[in-house]
């Protein structure tokens, strides 16, 4: 089973770093307007004409997913059903559902020249730091941008317009109990239909088809684009408390972080107890640290007080 972080057999969290949940949110959505009572349309016109008018491409570019998670594993299925055993790149640290998918479908974990299906991220997680995409001719690439609206620094990649492009905005949002992502298709690709044959009946209910709806108006990036300038600021402030505390902590471009400190595994547990959750990054690669998002200075407070207790 992948780990994720977030809440887990004790609940929620009081103080959840654990998660890359943009912390100003929820975003602000008329959800009293939304109709869950009816099916949303089958074949999501309206949401997907929102979305290409958004993103300047043709609607017929875009396919809707239940999650990133579940467009990871669809196409991670047409790859295999068009070739079996073909094989995947997945860049490390990274995501974990990259591997669990092609693992679940017999994919093979290959170099990146090897590759039929190469995955990106950028910025990626946990590291947090944007790159450009390495292009290999004839594989298939999909670029993670689950994390692009959310990065506080550094240079801001073009996205290619000859890779698959997956968004899920909830993180940006806030709003990760929402399960609604889409992808952007490179023109004329030959996979779109294959993908949206393997789409499960509506993907999206009424809650994910309003999440992705308001993601395309201008008040809900005015939103997104205001909430960047406060958690730069909350970003500043932590990183100066966790060298206050004796941790070491990575450069990102993002709001989250990695960090390390002599026995913060160890007490991962105890900080549970105490309300505070960190992400260990074993899972994705990268043992001995611990992935931070950013949290408002209360948070922060507890966290420090959480720590200097379990420290005696």
């Amino acid at each position: 089973m992948t780990t994720h972080g977030g809440p887990d057999a004790r609940g929620i969290p009081r103080h959840d770093f654990s998660t890359n949940a943009n912390a100003c949110g929820p975003a602000p959505i008329a959800w009293s307007e939304v109709d869950a009572s009816r099916y949303p349309d089958p074949s999501y016109t309206a949401l997907r004409a929102a979305l290409a008018a958004h993103h300047r491409v043709t609607a017929d570019r875009i396919v809707i997913a239940a999650s990133a998670s579940e467009f990871i594993a669809r196409i991670s299925t047409a790859i295999a059903l068009a070739t079996p055993g073909a094989g995947v790149f997945i860049p490390r640290p990274c995501y974990g559902d990259y591997a669990a998918a092609a693992a679940a479908r017999g994919l093979c974990d290959v170099e990146r020249d090897a590759a039929a299906l190469v995955w990106h991220a950028s910025p990626s997680s946990p590291l947090g730091r944007s790159a450009p995409l390495p292009w290999i001719d004839g594989a298939v690439h999909v670029i993670d941008c689950a994390y692009a609206p959310l990065q506080l620094s550094g240079q801001q990649h073009r996205m290619s317009d000859t890779a698959w492009q997956l968004w899920s905005p909830n993180k940006a949002l806030g709003l990760t109990g929402i399960r609604a992502a889409y992808a952007i298709a490179p023109e004329a690709d030959p996979l779109v239909r294959p993908l949206r044959d393997l789409a499960p009946s509506w993907p999206l209910g009424a809650h994910g088809v309003a999440m992705l709806t308001a993601w395309t108006q201008p008040g809900t990036q005015q939103w997104l684009h205001d909430s960047l300038a406060t958690l730069r600021r909350w970003k500043l402030r932590q990183l100066d408390l966790c060298a206050s505390l004796g941790w070491q902590c990575e450069d990102s471009e993002t709001p989250f972080h990695l960090a390390r400190a002599d026995g913060l595994i160890e007490r991962l547990p105890a900080l549970r107890e105490r309300g505070i959750k960190l992400r260990d990054t074993t899972s994705m690669g990268l043992p001995g640290a611990v992935r931070i998002s950013v949290q408002p200075p209360e948070a922060q407070d507890a966290l420090a007080r959480a720590w200097r207790e379990t420290s005696t």
